[in-house]
């Protein structure tokens, strides 16, 4: 990495912050009842059309801090590295592509000991109080789900890989989300994520989203009561979080981990909105995660 880019894998060293061991109680939003497979549109629907199929079921959930825990992608489904990044204001977007890209690449080869890294996408979200979510003004999601399905997730190798797909997939492939925030402590609308091993066997439920082209598939998710809920307390920009969101190997490690913004109840009122980058990249060949 170059001088301004660092990598601590060290989960203990997160023991020392405050917060660790910490509960909140909270809101989140999973997927209810739908008239047919559930989709939603990611632009305009046809006149008439509601945007989605389905319904939003609110449940109240404890989460705890992440801090003084160890966990790992191949565990729970994700993971927290420590990682200083010499990009600081992700405002141009060649210096994202270009440079940070780079480094996340680096990353991921070093915590996961992959052969090979195609990151096929970044998003940006700079909360605006009263904002949707859309194109160009990307807002937090407040509802869970996961990014890829087991479907979607090999078709994503098939579309930005060409003609060494059907050799990639014959090997271990990985969808892994690169979350870093760009201004800190988070408070304002942070992330939660689901352990993995606590999912039931009917609660991820295949989603369609709807583009003007082409039809991509997530999974939304289904409340459990089983379902453990986690958090990264005052999370800072030289903190990423890895998320798993899709593991070929169907070995009984975790292979998707369900996520969510979420308003938490001991935000102060006047904190400032969230600012986070995510980068999401086809991990391909790796051993047994470093992390």
């Amino acid at each position: 990495m170059n001088a301004n880019s660092t990598l601590v894998a060290d989960p203990v060293a997160l023991a020392s912050q405050a917060g660790g061991g910490a509960v909140v109680r909270a809101s989140l939003n999973f997927i209810g009842s739908s008239d047919g497979k559930p989709h939603t549109y990611n632009h305009e629907p046809p006149p008439g059309v509601p945007s989605q199929n389905f319904t939003n079921q609110a449940h109240e959930v404890a989460i705890r801090d992440l801090r003084g825990h160890d966990v790992s992608l191949d565990r729970e489904g994700f993971a927290v590295l420590r990682h200083r990044s010499a990009e600081r204001e992700f405002l141009q977007e060649s210096a994202i592509t270009g440079a940070y890209y780079a480094e996340v690449d680096r990353l991921l080869r070093e915590a996961t000991g992959a052969q090979r890294v195609f990151i096929f996408d970044h998003t940006i979200r700079r909360r605006i109080p009263g904002q949707q979510d859309r194109a160009g003004q990307r807002q937090p999601v407040a509802r869970v789900h996961v990014d890829q399905t087991a479907a979607s997730g090999a078709e994503r190798v098939r579309r930005h890989l060409g003609a060494d797909a059907e050799a990639l997939l014959r090997g271990r492939v990985q969808v892994i989300n690169v979350w870093r925030p760009i201004r800190g402590p988070v408070l304002d609308s942070p992330l939660a994520v689901c352990d993995a091993s606590s999912l039931g066997p009917d609660d991820l439920v295949p989603t369609d989203l709807i583009y003007p082209q082409h039809r991509g598939e997530v999974y939304s998710v289904r409340y459990s009561a089983g379902q453990r809920w986690h958090t990264l307390s005052r999370m800072m920009p030289d903190e990423v979080l890895l998320l798993k969101c899709y593991d070929s190997l169907d070995d009984g490690r975790a292979r998707f981990a369900p996520h969510t913004a979420f308003i938490d109840p001991t935000t102060p009122a006047d904190a400032p909105p969230r600012q986070s980058i995510e980068v999401r990249a086809l991990v391909f060949g790796a051993t047994a995660a470093a992390i």
